[in-house]
């Protein structure tokens, strides 16, 4: 078939296109006007009271850490089961994450396992919100309090997300990160934004994301070390054009997954992501599935690849990578539900603008992939 469906497509439109000349015709594309009214506005769309603008989700983190003090030898707990970026940005300092497994049925870090593996060096925890559902901030909270510990959220998957409580993810007052990437909720080509509780912390991640330069901005002046971690006035218009429709493209993505939910409920053995529960709210990201324990996924890949459909394995075992194995020792078997997860997890096409006709279709060549897979496997 030569109309794919691919995994991911960002909605942009004539608004991103008008504010995006704006910034190209004033010549100010870096450093204008447009920064401090797209951390503005994301600050006040997520209800809180300031948030820095930064180039990726990962140098968000990478600040984010910085200015919850981690220093080198360190260690912090977090999830195995994540974007590499949660954990390298720990590296980054010289510090060490310390994984523990993950609940089977939100696939987010284990409240019970994240303080059994808090150690005499850990400092802080790092939980992510992932595939967008709500981690459970209150035995994380728990922890950090009887155990002096600063958190951090990995929020770059869950913009929109709620917690049974009614605050948004990123909202609780700690440090909490998102990501713009082509494929998230809003996107700016490439971007983050990090949540700052306190003024100090936007002092110094608006410093440090420009190299360290003073406060007023002087040139030769740097007082810290920094970063070349500055979005463009370019993305920032990007982004301002998406936050001004964001509740209508959260909209659309809950659509797609809830007619992905329909049309998949039957299929024998097949794990579907976790619905809400106790008042929490996922934000959308993706759409991934759980194959049954008998599927081959590469051939259920490659048989939707030959039938015009885009599919990805997400998401690795972060400490089965081989960076992380050689760097670390981690072996098979030390978080086996994660390891589970990552070796059946299949990502869908999923973005706001898929029509009926390629959500059915995707969800009828899916359930015949995943059939012929274990015919195969069975003999």
């Amino acid at each position: 078939m030569t109309d794919l469906v691919p995994l991911a497509r960002p909605v942009i439109g004539e608004r991103e296109e008008e504010l995006v000349l704006e910034v190209l015709r004033s010549r100010r594309l870096s450093l204008g006007p447009r920064l401090g009214e797209f951390e503005q506005a994301f600050a006040a769309r997520l209800g809180v009271d300031r948030a820095s603008a930064v180039s990726s989700g990962t140098a968000g983190l990478h600040l984010a850490v910085r200015a919850a003090g981690i220093e080198h030898g360190d260690e912090v707990v977090t999830t195995p089961f994540s974007f590499v970026a949660s954990a390298n940005c720990l590296l980054y300092e010289g510090a060490t994450p310390v994984f523990c497994d993950i609940d089977p049925r939100t696939l987010n870090i284990d409240s019970a396992a994240a303080e059994a593996a808090v150690g005499e060096r850990t400092v802080g925890l790092l939980p992510v919100h992932v595939f967008g559902y709500p981690v459970d901030m209150v035995g994380i909270e728990r922890i950090a309090a009887e155990r002096s510990l600063w958190i951090v959220e990995d929020a770059c998957e869950a913009l929109g997300g709620r917690h049974g409580d009614g605050r948004a993810i990123g909202a609780r007052g700690h440090r909490a990160v998102f990501g713009f990437y082509a494929n998230k909720q809003l996107t700016t080509g490439e971007g983050g934004m990090v949540v700052c509780p306190a003024l100090a912390d936007k002092v110094r991640i608006d410093s440090e994301r420009n190299q360290g330069r003073a406060p007023d901005m002087s040139w030769l002046d740097h007082d810290r070390l920094g970063f070349n971690y500055r979005l463009s006035d370019v993305a920032c218009a990007l982004g301002l054009a998406q936050l001004e429709r964001l509740g209508d493209l959260l909209s659309a993505r809950a659509r797609v997954a809830a007619a992905y939910g329909d049309l998949l409920a039957g299929v024998e053995g097949l794990g579907l992501p976790c619905p809400d529960a106790g008042g929490d709210v996922r934000g959308w990201f993706v759409y991934v599935v759980q194959l049954p324990h008998d599927t081959d996924r590469e051939r259920v890949i490659d048989v939707l690849r030959e039938r015009g459909i885009d599919s990805k394995p997400y998401l690795p075992a972060i400490h089965l990578m081989s960076f992380y194995r050689e760097r670390f020792g981690h072996r098979e078997g030390e978080f086996p539900v994660c390891e589970d997860v990552a070796r059946r997890s299949l990502a869908l096409p999923f973005f706001p603008e898929m029509t009926e006709g390629q959500i059915e279709r995707v969800a009828e060549e899916l359930t015949a992939a995943v059939a012929a897979a274990r015919t195969a496997a069975a003999r």
